[in-house]
């Protein structure tokens, strides 16, 4: 990707979309929102053309039949989704399945967990660009399921980003670039099925149960549990922990364990990861999610990331911060370096009146 291709608009502030409706409507509608920008850089970027290039393998043919098997609403809003963007089906089903079939997808992300009496999960959405306008904050009202808000890409499902649902619960994911995938439902379908969920327990049991073709980090709360939970899951290992103390992930495999399997680990995810404990060590008591997302100390390997050239194609087109109340979840999110809120809502404005 040429470094022309790296900028942001920063002139384009990130938009608000609400949907609602059956699964295909919900999908189409947000492959309407997301067209342009897939059809003016998506399409026409190298991730694109190698994942696309993948979608009459065994293992992508095995990860659609086990969508339409285990979660057919999903594989619906995959098909609306491909409608909306006015692509064939078996391409955009392949770019969801893109972090199961090649390591190198484009996809970062950090998150900084802060546990105690009134918990905080915040995380920088990183990814593409270029793909920037087409983003969004989407409140999705399916006519089966949980509401939910969510950050969205062109062409993706939503869920494999940050999320909050109707029943408080929080969900952030971090890319993992695993060596170690199989045949099993896309790790995108399984987030998204993360969204449907009313508690922790429900939504790590979801996680353990559901055959899974690749790898991510999950962070989860909820609002009225005490705990922020971490989650690494891979092909074929799970492992969750209980976040005891301030902490940060970005994006590899850091569990003890789970931490030895074959993955690639970027020069900017061990940078990102090495400051942002660093920063937490420091800072006691005392530890600010959000400066510590906005750090820019390790100039050429940040962890806020707006360089043009980056060396994994990633910029940060959102911040978001969660804190995790007792009856509800304040969410604030950030577009672009602003101190100040783009949009700020609470999780209780999701549930029908």
């Amino acid at each position: 990707m040429s470094s022309s291709s790296m900028s942001i608009d920063r002139s384009q502030r990130l938009s608000s979309i609400e949907i609602a409706g059956e699964p295909f409507e919900i999908g189409f509608q947000l492959g309407r929102h997301g067209a342009d920008a897939t059809h003016a850089h998506l399409i026409r970027t190298h991730a694109w053309a190698h994942v696309t290039d993948s979608k009459n393998h065994d293992r992508v043919q095995a990860s659609r039949r086990l969508t339409e098997t285990l979660f057919p609403r999903y594989f619906e809003e995959l098909r609306g989704l491909a409608a909306g963007l006015e692509l064939p089906l078996e391409d955009v089903f392949a770019w969801n399945c893109r972090g199961d079939i090649w390591a190198m997808s484009p996809d970062g992300c950090t998150t900084v967990q802060i546990p105690g009496a009134e918990p905080i999960v915040a995380h920088n959405e990183d990814g593409d660009p270029g793909l920037r306008r087409g983003c969004a904050l989407a409140t999705v009202r399916p006519s089966e399921g949980r509401a939910f808000t969510a950050f969205v890409y062109p062409a993706s499902l939503p869920g494999h980003t940050f999320a909050v649902n109707d029943a408080g619960l929080v969900v952030t994911v971090n890319n993992i670039r695993s060596r170690e995938t199989g045949q099993g439902l896309p790790r995108m379908v399984v987030t998204r099925a993360l969204l449907d969920c009313g508690s922790l327990d429900e939504a790590v049991e979801r996680v353990k149960t559901t055959p899974r073709a690749g790898a991510f980090h999950l962070t989860l709360a909820r609002s009225g549990e005490a705990n922020i939970l971490g989650l690494e899951f891979t092909h074929k290992h799970l492992s969750v922990q209980t976040v005891r103390r301030p902490s940060c992930h970005a994006n590899h495999l850091i569990h003890q364990g789970i931490g030895t399997e074959r993955q690639v680990v970027t020069c900017s995810s061990k940078s990102r990861q090495e400051r942002a404990d660093e920063m937490i060590a420091a800072a006691g008591d005392n530890v600010d999610p959000l400066a510590i997302l906005r750090d820019t100390t390790q100039s050429a390997l940040p962890i806020y990331r707006q360089q043009p050239d980056d060396p994994d194609n990633e910029n940060t087109l959102a911040t978001a911060c969660f804190k995790i109340g007792t009856d509800k979840v304040d969410c604030t999110i950030y577009d672009g370096y602003d101190t100040s809120p783009r949009f700020r809502f609470k999780s209780d404005a999701l549930s029908p009146a």
